[in-house]
């Protein structure tokens, strides 16, 4: 189990939790009201700071309660906390339904999931191995 360090900015932020023993995904906390009109975002602040460790990152995913009871999705899914950086957590909400909801502070708003990076090296080529789909893109391999 790795650890990830957390600087709380505001009295009223909440340190993530797991729901559950087995929960893959832990919660991220609304720190205050936060309205947002329908069909449109905004920026739910969390009030804490993280240092990840060194070849790891924080996924940011809807929750789907949050989704299935209020519309209220991730915008950006999944968002991406990289292990370098150390500012506030905000994270980007949309109310995707025709009412406008007001998050209350301590409100689960959404998930992380703790990930490991792999990092790649890119080499030019003049030309790349043949497969069967070849350079087949969208709906290429049907819609059934």
């Amino acid at each position: 189990m790795e650890t990830i360090k957390v600087k709380i900015l505001d009295s009223r932020a909440k340190i993530p939790q797991y729901a559950t023993s087995g929960s893959s995904g832990f919660d991220f906390y609304c720190e205050t009201d936060t309205p947002i009109p329908s069909n449109t975002w905004r920026m739910v602040v969390t009030g804490l700071c993280f240092q990840i460790p060194d070849g790891y990152e924080i996924q940011i995913r809807s929750r789907s309660g949050a989704a299935l009871e209020h519309g209220l999705i991730v915008l950006n899914q999944p968002g991406t906390i990289d292990s370098d950086y150390r500012g506030p957590i905000s994270i980007m909400i949309w109310n995707i339904t025709n009412k406008s909801v007001i998050i209350e502070a301590g409100t689960r708003i959404a998930q992380g999931v703790l990930c490991p990076v792999i990092r790649a090296n890119f080499e030019e080529v003049e030309s790349l191995e043949d497969t069967d789909r070849g350079s087949g893109g969208f709906g290429s391999t049907g819609l059934k």
